[in-house]
């Protein structure tokens, strides 16, 4: 009997850990919103140097992503907002330049799913500029510290 309960333990075991391995890896992002959150992170903490690095990383993803997944109108625009950050260390242009990039990344997760988890997208009034976040907290990517709390959730994707 005790062997019975042994080997039911051990399998019941060996399944739940399978299940939870599936489960994450179904909860991550796709490497395009990772590394826009890492862009958007940057911004948050006014690196500038970090920022134009992780627009890079997002023109690799984005060119790493399927044509028929990413348009070729939405991929030129996602490419110019991009290339304009990752060109410059000037955080006032990374910023605007931000803005656009963001409304164009909200299109595109409305169209695509990006990730398993919620994909929030936050509002700044003061800016009059929305961005994307994996977390309802507000950590404001316009204005750094100076207004790090500073906006609203607008929509969950």
């Amino acid at each position: 009997m005790k062997k019975i309960l042994l080997a039911f333990a051990l399998t019941a075991i060996t399944f739940a850990q399978t299940g939870f391995a599936q489960d994450s890896t179904k909860a991550q992002s796709s490497p395009l919103l990772t590394s826009y959150y890492t862009l958007k992170d940057a911004l948050v903490s006014s690196n500038s140097t970090m920022a134009a690095a992780s627009a890079e990383s997002f023109i690799k993803a984005l060119n790493d992503i399927d044509k028929e997944t990413v348009k070729d109108e939405s991929r030129a625009a996602l490419l110019s907002d991009a290339s304009s950050i990752s060109q410059t260390k000037d955080l006032k242009v990374q910023r605007e330049k931000f803005a656009t990039l963001s409304a164009n990344m909200f299109a595109l997760a409305k169209t695509v799913k990006l990730s398993a988890q919620p994909v929030y997208q936050q509002y700044c009034p003061m800016k009059k500029a929305s961005w994307l976040s994996d977390n309802k907290a507000i950590k404001n990517p316009y204005y750094g510290s100076a207004m790090l709390t500073c906006g609203s959730v607008k929509e969950t994707l």
